[in-house]
Parts: C-alpha cells; structure tokens; sequence
C-alpha cells in the first residue's frame, strides 16, 4: 500500500514537472520562437499561455518594441569637403522572429551585425550633400533616406529601421579653432562697419546740430543788432531834442562825459593849454574860450 502511494506521488510529481516543463508564458511586449532541435516550430506572436514538448522544445523570446541603436562616432567628409564628427542613433523593430534568429540571433548582436550597415549608409548619403545641407536645409530628408536605404537591406535581417537621427554633428577640432577665428573676423568686421556707419551718423547730427547753432546765433545777433541799432536810433534821437531845446546845457553835458572818460583817478596826464577848447568850461562856467596864452600847463587830476 505505502508503495502504491509513492507511485502515485512519483507520477504526480513527473507529471508537475512535465506540465511545468510544457508551458510558457509570452507577455504583450514580446514574441516567441519554439524550436526543436533548433528547427522552428511555431512563432507565437500573441500574448498568454502558451503550450511546447517539454524538455524537447525550447523558446527564443524578442521584445516587440521599438528600441535603439547607438552607432559609432565616425568623421564624414562632405561634398564640399568639410569634415564633420558624426554621432548618430537608430530606432528598429524585430519584424520577422526567424530572419532575425537566423542572422542575428539575439538583440546583443544588433550592434554587431547592423551598426556597419547603418553606419555605411550615413557615411555615403551625408558623404553627397555639402555642410550646410547636412546641418540645417535637407537634415531631415538625408535622415529618411538613410532610414530607407537600410530597411531595403535590414528585411535580410528580420527588422526595420524605424528612424535614423544625429545626435551631433560637430567640426573636428582643428576645424573649430578656424571657424571661431573666421567668426571671430566677421564680428569684427561687422563691428567695424557699424562703428564707421555711427561714426558717420555721429558727424552728420553734429554737423546739423553746428549749423543750427550757427544758425540761431547769426539770427539771434541780426535781431540784437536790429535792436541795438533801433536804441541807438532813438536815443540820437532823444539827445537831438534835448540839443534842439537847450544846445548849451547839451554842450555842458558832453563836455563833463569827456572829462569823465578822459580823465580817470588813476596816472591821467594831459599836456594841453589851459585856454584850449577843451578846458572852455574851467575857465568860464558858460564855456566861453580866452585868448591863447604862452606856455603850457600840466594838468594831474587829484586821486
């Protein structure tokens, strides 16, 4: 009886490790290969449980997803025969299990067997366009066609190329040190020119602004002298009414504004005679002129 029941234990067991052994499990962002003796058996593209010959059979699993590739950076030489640092990526999915197993094997290899591809393509369609296609006109055209060219090639290999995109593309150093240099010449030149094209609009409002000024002054002394002119008129007219109404007070009056200005406190000395016409007005209050005298007299006003 007790040998009976460690049968029946042993079957259960067998047939446990049996229905273990037959089944696996495939997830939403995988797909299978069963083989047999590395003969394909079936490829499993749907997810759940999934049934094979226990210990017979064995199971590839690739992920469905899109995923990346890193390709080696590389120079490339332009057609017009600048050199650029190219660093590019690429975006794939497994679309035939088989091929893929076939050539492949697992996606550890893709960098193997598929970087060289990728990375020949680049070098030749970026090898036909010049620098400043590459960086900026036709990037992302040159970009479809490298992804074109290596899904025609890749269908050998059971994947496409989703996308292909450079992650830099940069002059090499000895190249940069000439580009800035070179930037460095048009700034200056550009700085240049601005400051003559300143320098000139400097000279031209200074120049207005002189004009201008020359301008109001000589405006500004025609009017003064106008106005001078017009005072002095009135009062010569002033002094030849008052000459007309008492021409011997006038008289008197211009004689003490010449003795005013002729002599000042300070070292006056006038060698004149007493009885000349100047001095009408020492001699006689009414200005009248005596006879001339011999001799000369100095006269030194008092401090």
């Amino acid at each position: 009886m007790r040998a009976f029941f460690a049968f029946i234990l042993t079957v259960l067991i067998l047939a446990a490790a049996g229905l273990y052994a037959s089944a696996f499990i495939v997830h939403q962002n995988e797909q299978a290969m069963v083989l047999r003796f590395g003969k394909t058996q079936q490829i499993v593209e749907t997810p759940g449980l999934k049934w094979k010959v226990p210990f017979i059979d064995t199971v590839e699993k690739f992920d469905k997803r899109i995923l990346d590739l890193d390709t080696t950076e590389q120079e490339v030489t332009a057609s017009d025969q600048q050199r650029l640092i190219v660093d590019a990526y690429a975006r794939y999915r497994i679309t035939d299990p088989l091929k893929f197993y076939q050539n492949v094997r697992n996606e550890e290899r893709v960098r193997e067997v598929v970087g060289p591809l990728i990375e020949s393509e680049i070098r030749r369609v970026l090898g036909s366009a010049t620098l400043q296609e590459i960086v900026k006109d036709k990037r992302e055209s040159l970009m479809k066609e490298i992804a074109a060219q290596v899904n025609k090639e890749g269908r050998d290999y059971g994947l496409e190329v989703v996308d292909v995109r450079i992650k830099r593309a940069d002059l090499p150093k000895v190249n940069l040190v000439k580009v800035y240099d070179r930037m460095r010449a048009d700034r200056v030149r550009e700085a240049t020119e601005f400051r003559a094209q300143g320098e000139a609009e400097s000279n031209r409002i200074r120049a207005n602004a002189d004009k201008a000024v020359t301008i109001i002054k000589a405006t500004a002394t025609q009017k003064s002298d106008e106005i001078r002119g017009d005072g002095e008129a009135h009062r010569s007219r002033i002094f030849a009414d008052a000459f007309g109404q008492d021409p011997d007070f006038f008289r008197f009056y211009r004689s003490m504004q010449a003795y005013t200005t002729a002599i000042k406190p300070e070292d006056t000395r006038l060698l004149l005679s007493p009885s000349s016409d100047f001095f009408r007005y020492f001699e006689d209050p009414n200005g009248g002129v005596k006879p001339a005298q011999s001799g000369s007299v100095t006269v030194t006003p008092e401090r």
